[in-house]
């Protein structure tokens, strides 16, 4: 095991992961959304910045081949499993987030199986962008949350036929009302559609893997 720079940066990020989860247990929101926010994208953004400093220090280890996609995949899987919660079981998170946690489970499970021969399921320039797709929808769902979460809370204790009245532009919106409305819908668009993207991108390269693992998964025939 060799702790350099690169290595001890992979490290931070898989113990984030389950920090993004411990925000919502120790602070109320929107702070819980704000520091979860902030830190899934500080880790996200080693994801990048670790893997470049190993390849121009010329410091790339077996230790950190080992540790960074474990790392990564449960950045994902933990903010996945926060963002489902608090989206209310919403379909268009629950289902796009139960093909990425079933591929990333099942692709773990076969260079599991494969030991030695686990080198033929190394990651593709494809993965790659399939979890950088996945990280920036996260990344933007984060942001969702917060806003929908500011605008329960300014709307809190407000009477229906006043809060009608803003939200169909007939009184004057003084509490900023529409623009985290907005913003919350737009955001939860655009997230959608990139978790989409990102569960696509995550089937495409979980059946690439399933298919050069194949040959090493048939049982010899007896004569």
């Amino acid at each position: 095991m060799t702790w350099n720079i690169p290595n001890i940066l992979t490290l931070l990020r898989l113990l984030a992961a389950p920090g993004v989860a411990v925000m919502f247990l120790y602070f109320q929101r929107p702070y819980a959304d704000w520091f979860a926010l902030i830190l899934f994208v500080t880790a996200a953004l080693t994801d990048w910045i670790d893997g470049y400093l190993a390849r121009a220090w010329k410091q790339e280890s077996k230790f950190g081949a080992m540790l960074d996609p474990i790392a990564d995949k449960a950045m994902v899987v933990i903010a996945l499993c926060v963002i489902t919660g608090f989206s209310g079981m919403n379909p268009w998170i629950l289902l796009p987030a139960t093909v990425i946690i079933f591929r990333e489970v099942f692709v773990s499970g076969l260079r599991e199986f494969l030991g030695d021969t686990a080198g033929l399921l190394k990651v593709t320039n494809l993965a790659k962008w399939k979890t950088t797709a996945q990280m920036v929808a996260i990344a933007v769902l984060f942001a969702t949350g917060l806003f929908e979460h500011e605008f329960l809370d300014r709307t809190t204790g407000m009477d229906n036929a006043v809060l009608e009245a803003i939200m169909s532009g007939s009184a004057e919106d003084t509490l900023g009302l529409m623009w985290y409305s907005e913003a919350a819908n737009l955001t939860f668009l655009i997230g959608t559609v990139l978790l989409t993207i990102a569960a696509v991108l995550t089937l495409v390269t979980g059946f690439d893997y399933l298919r050069k693992a194949m040959p090493y998964l048939r049982d010899e025939v007896k004569s």
